[in-house]
């Protein structure tokens, strides 16, 4: 008798012990956390990574106060504003674009850092490896499926004769993206010309003068030229030549196509990296990550005001897996 007492002693000790162990990570969760979120300017791409961001953070279990602070396109806030997110109780902080990130980093060696939407975490300065960043920072990568965009260029232009480029010469996303831009049309035999802006004032004139020269127009991951999309839809709508932007909201914003990255997607992958931190580990041992295949998005409206023949193809596939806006 006693040893069948004992074995049930012993499996009551043994199943008290994991319930606790399984009680214990949620209660752990339903504590408090804080976040700092620094982003540069409010677009719509920029403001579906945070709406993303925020939609993982919700899902975690965690009770979670975000501590969000908006540069509103003014670099000279951005430090202001790191400090103090740095300065605060917030235990790991997201930063929304390349300069939002860099600003945090200059900012702190010691508080965690998850990078929200840098093309190029090395080529930024921010990390020592994408595969193996080391230090307080890791992040997601809004590193755009380039050679898929410039295919689909030439699936709707089969007769280009030069593609004009676009970026920003003061934003290293931008940056990046325009090298790679490059790299892909010499490997493709697509003839391009470069245009650089040094911010939004310059835009108007500069697209005029590009869209005298070129067929069609790219732009790489771009937060200026995303925040003056409006300018260069004006301008590329009365020369009649489409615009390929990177990301999908672009397209909504009157560019004709793309394949994109999904910002939402972006915002949720860095949540789950938050949260991982949150949990323990440490952000230096996390790699970059990447979304490696892009979604399609078709502006149709767009389509018919240039008078540009839809491929077919495109169109059947942005109808089943992607986004159209009509």
């Amino acid at each position: 008798m006693k040893k069948v007492l004992a074995a049930f002693a012993a499996i009551y000790l043994f199943l008290a012990a994991a319930l606790f162990i399984n009680i214990k990570p949620a209660a752990q969760k339903s504590k408090e956390v804080r976040v700092g979120v620094l982003t540069l300017m409010r677009h719509p791409a920029l403001d579906e990574i945070y709406r993303g961001y925020k939609a993982g953070l919700a899902k975690s279990g965690y009770k979670v106060k975000i501590d969000y602070q908006n540069a509103n396109n003014d670099q000279s806030n951005l430090k202001t504003m790191a400090e103090k997110l740095v300065n605060s109780q917030d235990q790991v902080l997201f930063g929304i674009t390349t300069p939002s990130s860099q600003a945090l980093a200059n900012a702190t060696k010691k508080k965690p850092i998850v990078l929200g939407a840098v093309t190029d975490p090395k080529g930024a300065g921010l990390v020592k490896n994408n595969k193996r960043p080391g230090g307080n920072i890791t992040g997601v990568s809004d590193r755009a499926p380039i050679k898929q965009q410039l295919k689909l260029i030439q699936r709707f232009l089969p007769r280009l004769k030069t593609l004009g480029i676009i970026y920003t010469s003061s934003d290293s996303s931008a940056v990046s993206g325009y090298k790679q831009i490059v790299s892909y049309c010499k490997q493709m035999g697509i003839n391009y010309k470069a245009y650089s802006i040094s911010n939004s004032n310059d835009l108007n004139q500069v697209s005029q003068q590009m869209l005298t020269q070129v067929d069609a127009v790219i732009v790489p991951t771009d937060n200026t030229i995303a925040g003056a999309m409006q300018t260069l839809v004006k301008n590329a709508n009365a020369a009649e030549k489409p615009v390929f932007p990177a990301a999908g909201t672009m397209v909504k914003d009157g560019g004709l196509a793309t394949y994109s990255v999904d910002q939402y997607q972006l915002g949720l992958i860095g949540a789950k990296m938050t949260v991982q931190i949150l949990q323990g580990k440490k952000p230096g041992n996390m790699a970059i990550r990447y979304v490696e295949h892009g979604t399609p998005y078709l502006n149709l409206k767009e389509a018919k005001k240039l008078g540009t023949k839809v491929p077919a193809s495109f169109l059947k596939e942005a109808k089943s897996k992607g986004t159209i806006y009509k």
